[in-house]
């Protein structure tokens, strides 16, 4: 049975290629990033892991600043596949943190994104599409993505809905400083 909502203890954030290169032709590149820096720094405080790939970085660059200088203990696989499941060992890091569920953010949702979310579905993972911070530079790309994804079994989710679900309780010592971060 799909979880449908995040669970704390067997989830991980993978953040597919949102790099330098992207800046200028992804539309509000600026506040993509934002979000997905909340969203990332979110699940550091939370003590979750937060996995990074990066397309080509020789000829696309690394992760904008913004969110590699945000996140502390970020593991990053570089790739030449489309998809983060053909990135070294990252699948098997995944299984090491005994991960189940994957939040997945970054660009361009019909090429990297959608083929990391179907090997994702193919290898067992329950897959969170975090909408907001999930980017193309052609809004037809993204929109057919999107429901592709959907219909694969992708789970469909916000920053905010994704941070709030792994928090579950306003009592939470984490929750302030979670909070402040998507104010």
């Amino acid at each position: 049975m799909k979880k449908r909502i995040l669970r704390r203890e067997i989830t991980a954030l993978v953040i597919v290629d949102v790099q330098d290169a992207f800046r200028k032709s992804i539309p509000d590149f600026d506040t993509l990033v934002r979000k997905t820096r909340a969203l990332a720094k979110g699940f550091e405080v939370i003590g979750l892991p937060v996995l990074i790939t990066e397309q080509y970085p020789k000829g696309l660059g690394h992760t904008a600043v913004e969110i590699a200088d945000s996140v502390e203990k970020a593991e990053y696989f570089e790739k030449s596949g489309f998809s983060a499941c053909l990135a070294n060992g990252f699948e098997a890091r995944l299984r090491d943190l005994n991960v189940e569920q994957v939040a997945v953010a970054g660009i361009e949702a019909h090429v990297c994104v959608n083929q990391s979310v179907h090997g994702l579905l193919r290898s067992g993972f329950g897959v969170h599409l975090i909408e907001d911070v999930v980017a193309s530079r052609h809004a037809a790309d993204r929109d057919t993505a999107l429901r592709k994804m959907y219909e694969s079994g992708a789970v469909p989710s916000t920053v905010e809905m994704a941070l709030f679900e792994l928090l579950v309780d306003s009592a939470d010592p984490n929750f302030k400083q979670v909070q402040s971060l998507i104010k």
